[in-house]
């Protein structure tokens, strides 16, 4: 004789039973529910918030700009003086060129632009160092403080130089005797060179050595290969 087969036990019946509830978790700590998030791909905070940045671009701004009173002063220093010559024609004064071909005008503002490259370079490896990120705000603010900063260079080194007042310089110093011409800024695209070149390097700097994006984590499973039909 043959043992009688032991029946399979009853399936559960869930429905008895309610439904399914996950376990009740503890409190969790401050933070644990973006870390879970963030674990998913769901939300990331990625460094401050839009107050902390757009008040960092405000102070980034005017740190720049406030150099443009060096650049000013660099400018009045390095830059070539223009010749100027004055004399009387019919009772009435006159003031020209000494040199009708020197280049000293242009070199004026080949200088301007220059130290603004320069002082674009200087700008963007220093807010690079103290804030190794990027950010629309913070780019935003290291563009508007080296537009500023030209503006206030232009104006300073105008003020710096001699008087605009050119008949009453010729005047003073007698017919026919050398002077200096205004320092005067021809070209007024200069006053985008500090800018320009503080946005590309900061850019460049960032996609070379800012940080990465953390590469995305995939669940690990088997390998299965399509089938082909």
């Amino acid at each position: 004789m043959t043992a009688p087969l032991t029946p399979p036990p009853p399936p559960h019946d869930h429905s008895a039973q309610g439904p399914w509830q996950p376990p009740a978790a503890g409190p969790q700590a401050p933070g644990s529910q973006h870390a879970e998030y963030a674990g998913h791909g769901w939300y990331t905070q990625d460094g401050p918030g839009m107050r902390t940045e757009l008040r960092e671009s405000a102070v980034i701004a005017v740190a720049v700009a406030l150099g443009g009173v060096l650049l000013g002063v660099l400018w009045w220093w390095l830059a070539p003086h223009v010749p100027l010559v004055g004399d009387v024609v019919e009772k009435s004064w006159v003031v020209y060129l000494k040199d009708t071909e020197g280049e000293q005008a242009i070199g004026v503002d080949g200088t301007f632009t220059l130290l603004g490259l320069g002082f674009g370079a200087v700008s963007a490896l220093v807010v690079f160092l103290l804030r190794r990120r990027g950010g629309v705000p913070l780019v935003v603010g290291l563009a508007l403080g080296g537009l500023l900063g030209s503006l206030l260079a232009w104006r300073v080194g105008v003020w710096l130089g001699p008087a605009e007042d050119v008949i009453a310089q010729a005047q003073a110093v007698g017919r026919g005797v050398t002077f200096d011409a205004p320092l005067k800024l021809g070209a007024k695209g200069a006053l985008l060179a500090w800018p320009l070149a503080a946005l590309v390097l900061h850019l460049g700097l960032m996609a070379l050595f800012g940080p990465r994006d953390p590469e995305p984590e995939f669940a690990a499973g088997p390998y299965q290969e399509s089938p082909r039909g």
